[in-house]
C-alpha cells in the first residue's frame, strides 16, 4: 500500500511569489507618496464643482447667486443675492472650508474678481460686477496651491466658463 506523499512548495515557487510581491510593492509605494498632490487636485475639483453648481443654480432658479471668498480662513460662502448688498450670514446657502489632510493642506492663495473677493452670477448665470447689477464682470481667477503644485482657476467674462491650468509645481 502506497502512502500519499506530502506536497510542499518548491524553492522556485517561493521565489516567484516573492518576485511578484516585490514588483507589486515597487508599483504601489511610489503612488502612495503622491496622495498629497491628488488631494490638492481634489480641492481644485471641489472649488470648480461649486462654481459651476452656483452658476447653474442662478440659472435654474432665475435668481442671482454669489460666492464670497475668504483667503484668510481658506474658505468661501455661497449666498443668495437678495439686494445690491450681500448679507453673507442671513443669505448663506453653504460654506466650504478647504483645510487639513483631506485636501492635502491646499491653500486658496489669491482671488481676483474685478479687484474683489466675490464672484456674482446674475439670473442668467453670467458673471456680473456687482449684486443685482447687469454690467459684465471681467475674467476672474482663483489660485490654489499645495504639495508643490499650483493651479489657476479662471472664470471667463460674459459666459462664466470655468477652466483650470497647472501654473506651478
Amino acid at each position: 500500500m502506497r502512502r500519499p506523499s506530502a506536497r510542499a512548495y518548491t524553492l522556485i515557487e517561493l521565489l516567484i511569489v516573492v518576485l511578484v510581491l516585490g514588483i507589486a510593492a515597487a508599483l504601489i509605494v511610489p503612488s502612495m507618496g503622491g496622495t498629497g498632490s491628488l488631494r490638492v487636485q481634489a480641492a481644485v475639483r471641489t472649488i470648480v464643482a461649486d462654481l459651476t453648481e452656483t452658476q447653474s443654480d442662478a440659472l435654474a432658479f432665475q435668481k442671482g447667486r454669489a460666492i464670497v471668498f475668504d483667503t484668510e480662513h481658506n474658505s468661501y460662502s455661497i449666498v443668495d443675492v437678495n439686494s445690491s448688498e450681500l448679507d453673507v450670514e442671513n443669505d448663506l446657502i453653504r460654506r466650504t472650508t478647504i483645510h487639513g489632510a483631506e485636501f492635502g493642506d491646499a491653500r486658496i492663495e489669491s482671488v481676483e474678481f474685478d479687484e474683489e473677493f466675490t464672484l456674482v452670477f446674475d439670473e442668467m448665470g453670467s458673471p456680473v460686477q456687482e449684486p443685482m447689477g447687469s454690467d459684465p464682470a471681467a475674467n476672474g481667477t482663483i489660485v490654489v496651491s499645495g504639495s508643490g503644485q499650483e493651479f489657476t482657476i479662471t472664470i471667463e467674462a460674459y459666459t462664466g466658463r470655468v477652466t483650470v491650468a497647472r501654473t506651478g509645481g
